[in-house]
């Protein structure tokens, strides 16, 4: 198995490296987001008949922690929003997790590494 990471006994990787790396986790973490607003506008549209800028504010709001702007009128359109308030509080917690990731690991790598190397002499 491949792991994403350098493991303990590894020097942390070049600052450069590191910087191609976070992009890439911020990439990731783009393409989460940009998933889960096109379920909420998708959303919107169809259940509370919403145009699509609309539908585009209510699920930003939403994803951002804001909550709705417009009042739901149906009650599958309130189904939606409740659940779709659920599944939008996860992707940000994974969404925030996938753009620290790198930098935490580079932070306590380091410090390990060094700790490691400074015991071994």
């Amino acid at each position: 198995m491949r792991h994403t990471f350098e493991q303990r006994h590894q020097r942390p990787i070049p600052f450069r490296t590191f910087l191609v790396r976070q992009a890439q986790y911020l990439f990731s973490s783009f393409i989460l987001i940009a998933f889960g607003l096109s379920i909420g506008v998708i959303g919107y549209h169809e259940f509370e008949s919403m145009s699509w800028i609309d539908s585009f504010l209510n699920a930003s709001m939403i994803l951002g922690g804001m909550g709705p702007v417009d009042v739901l009128h149906t009650q599958a359109g309130k189904v939606f929003a409740g659940l779709y308030a659920l599944f939008s509080g996860l992707v940000f917690l994974v969404a925030a997790g996938l753009v620290f990731s790198p930098l935490v690991h580079r932070l306590l790598h380091t410090f390990h590494f060094e700790a490691d190397r400074n015991n071994n002499n």
